[in-house]
């Protein structure tokens, strides 16, 4: 018995050593990053996203497709196009619709988004086709448009566009190979002179 009692306090001081020597040395905390939002983004899994809302809404345009554009914009839906005008959702299924204008055609490209709860704001450039008078013309431009979180998808509740003007110097300067205009004024090298 004496042994075992010994046996027993043996055990008991190695455990009391093993749970002191854990408590004065804890575990590193894992690391973690600190939870900051995705405010604004380029080239990641939020533009991609956005990029394929945007070309479903660019593809239902360009097909005549009611229902593809349906899904695309909200019943709130507003657009302010790059002249002023100001339309419906219902209006914009009616263009689609009636198809006056076979010319029209969408491209847009989106450069980044910011993500605000169940908001988002998609900015990007883009290239409308359409007819003016009896000519077929390209506008590019930048556009804003606002998305809502609704049934697990987005819709877009706002759009606006800004067509850019091309400088009657543009003609005699080198043109760029970009496939669609971004033009920051702040940091362009056009608006300076030497």
């Amino acid at each position: 018995m004496l042994r075992m009692t010994r046996v027993m306090a043996c055990f008991f001081a190695v455990l009391l050593f093993c749970c002191t020597t854990v408590a004065q040395n804890p575990a590193p905390a894992p690391v973690s990053t600190p939870a900051q939002p995705n405010v604004t983004t380029t080239e990641s899994a939020e533009v991609l996203e956005f990029q394929k809302i945007e070309d479903a809404w660019s593809t239902a345009v360009n097909q005549r497709d009611q229902y593809g554009l349906e899904l695309v914009l909200s019943p709130l839906f507003v657009d302010v196009s790059a002249s002023g005008d100001i339309t419906t959702r219902n209006q914009q299924l009616a263009q689609v619709i009636t198809g006056e204008d076979k010319t029209l055609h969408y491209d847009q490209r989106v450069i980044t988004v910011r993500k605000l709860g169940d908001i988002a704001v998609a900015n990007g450039t883009y290239v409308m086709r359409h007819k003016v008078n009896s000519a077929a013309v390209d506008e590019k431009g930048v556009f804003t448009h606002v998305f809502e979180r609704l049934h697990g998808g987005w819709v877009c509740i706002n759009s606006q566009r800004t067509v850019l003007h091309e400088d009657a110097n543009a003609k005699s300067k080198k043109q760029s190979n970009a496939e669609m205009p971004f033009h920051i004024p702040l940091f362009s090298r056009g608006d300076k002179s030497n």
